[in-house]
């Protein structure tokens, strides 16, 4: 999404749409965030994870086959 300045606003999910993301339960996100596996925001009593955190989680537990 942009923005008049030409700013880019980064996109965020929740922790549900995290773990239907990775077929885990919401509670295994929680862990991750906990254990700093994967970068959170709290805003609140909420946790947001942007979409570029959640990229970089994945790519550094990406593992080639053979």
């Amino acid at each position: 999404m942009t923005r008049g300045s030409g700013s880019v606003r980064p996109g965020f999910l929740t922790p549900r749409e995290v773990a239907e993301a990775l077929r885990v339960s919401d509670m295994t996100v929680y862990r991750l965030i906990k254990s700093g596996e994967l970068r959170a925001l709290r805003i609140g009593k909420s946790f947001r994870i942007s979409e570029e955190d959640f990229d970089a989680y994945l790519a550094d537990r990406f593992t080639e086959a053979g």
